[in-house]
């Protein structure tokens, strides 16, 4: 049974009523001094976890897809280190001199 949100129009008090889904919306308000009326609000909702297997693809990958990305995303970055390297020019002589 779901956990309904609602708020008085006359006097703002928020409370939760866990209802049943068939069940009438509250017209009242709980406050005892107000008898105003209530208005069922939109909530989130609670939050829940699927379990098992499934559910997401990136959920529960497996050890071998695991060690497959790894080496993918390593080799990657050997291969833009090297190639940086290549790009960076010769460093000049300390005395800035030309060779004779």
């Amino acid at each position: 049974m779901p956990t309904y949100e609602y708020e008085c129009e006359k006097c703002g008090l928020r409370f939760e009523e866990f209802q049943s889904i068939t069940a009438e919306p509250l017209t009242r308000c709980k406050n005892e001094q107000c008898d105003g009326t209530v208005k069922r609000l939109f909530s989130g909702g609670a939050g829940f976890l699927f379990k098992g297997s499934g559910f997401y693809i990136t959920d529960y990958r497996s050890d071998s897809y695991k060690k497959a990305a790894g080496s993918d995303s390593s080799s990657g970055k050997s291969t833009e280190k090297s190639t940086g390297s290549s790009t960076t020019p010769p460093s000049s002589s300390p005395s800035g001199g030309t060779a004779a």
